[in-house]
């Protein structure tokens, strides 16, 4: 008999493929039983917004899919920068994703250069999950019925009619400074800190206007407290039926609204942005989770990866373009 003989290379080769092999089988086998424990979904704002509703209903709804908790973390900051770096800089694992919005994945990027992520590579898109419209308001006091009339007003008086943003650099403040450069209107911006302080002052007439979320400004609308002029959404609000949308008023450069999705960090393996994308697409279907997104004046967008991406994408473009026009740039 004639014995063969392995050099050292040889083994250490051979033990090398074994050991890859081992590897990569008891990855998947860990993909194929995702998920065997709590998962966690960081909302980069404060508990109680339209945000925090949004995850709270995919944390609920979902995790029965999956049969495991998905547990919601309210980290907020830097207009939801600092919960979306920790988004970012978490194990590809799929077992801490993120609920992403149009500030943190589409104006923050655009006015924030010292930016602790790149909202493209830093994460793998799940899914889109809500859209929620603002609404563009002014105090009764200011003598327009209609945007168009606004629009006149302001022209006639640059620099007259003001209007609450939660701060400068937010989502609220380049709304309204892209809507300034649409309409060729000067409109003078007073921040604050915060969106509950800013609608405040709009409903007391401090502030001639405001843009919010419709859920926050609805009830003081339909109080008669601020008049509607306008929805940033892609169609007409079923509870706001008579007033137009941007893209109606002729301003379509002014985008589609608000939006809330799930990303997980980048380089979480395919199989399980597959996984959690159906899991929170049967989730959208449940009537419940519908009934509570329309009453927060809200719809389902629900998307494939690439479709997110590329909704990100058009975020950041339109943005992009915003912010340097208006020269808004915050350390």
């Amino acid at each position: 008999m004639i014995r063969a003989r392995m050099s050292r290379r040889q083994l250490l080769l051979t033990g090398t493929a074994a050991t890859a092999t081992l590897l990569f089988a008891g990855g998947a086998l860990a993909q194929a039983n995702y998920p065997t424990r709590p998962i966690r979904l960081i909302v980069p704002f404060a508990a109680g917004g339209s945000t925090d509703l949004s995850a709270r209903l995919v944390a609920e709804f979902a995790g029965r899919e999956l049969g495991q908790s998905i547990v919601v973390e309210n980290k907020g900051g830097a207009g939801g920068s600092l919960g979306m770096e920790q988004v970012a800089n978490a194990a590809p694992d799929g077992y801490t994703i993120g609920m992403a919005t149009v500030s943190t994945h589409g104006s923050n990027p655009a006015v924030y250069p010292k930016l602790k992520y790149d909202p493209i590579k830093d994460f793998a898109p799940v899914t889109n999950v809500v859209a929620i419209p603002s609404v563009f308001a002014v105090h009764p006091s200011v003598p327009a019925k209609t945007m168009q009339e606004f629009i006149a007003l302001a022209k006639a008086n640059p620099g007259k009619y003001s209007f609450a943003s939660p701060g400068a650099g937010s989502l609220g403040h380049v709304n309204i400074e892209n809507f300034m450069m649409l309409a060729k209107i000067d409109l003078l911006h007073v921040p604050y800190k915060g969106a509950g302080l800013a609608l405040n002052d709009a409903v007391a007439g401090q502030v001639n206007a405001i843009t919010d979320n419709l859920s926050s400004t609805l009830p003081h609308v339909k109080a008669g407290r601020l008049r509607a002029l306008a929805v940033l959404g892609a169609a007409r609000s079923a509870q706001l039926p008579n007033v137009p949308t941007y893209a109606e008023l002729g301003f379509k450069d002014m985008g589609e609204g608000g939006w809330f999705g799930i990303v997980a960090p980048a380089n979480t393996p395919p199989a399980i942005v597959a996984r959690l994308n159906q899991v929170i697409h049967k989730a959208m279907q449940n009537p419940e989770f519908k009934r509570k997104v329309e009453e927060s004046g809200g719809t389902l967008v629900p998307t494939t990866p690439e479709q997110f991406k590329a909704q990100i994408q058009q975020a950041m473009a339109r943005y992009a373009r915003v912010a340097k026009a208006a020269e808004i740039k915050l350390d």
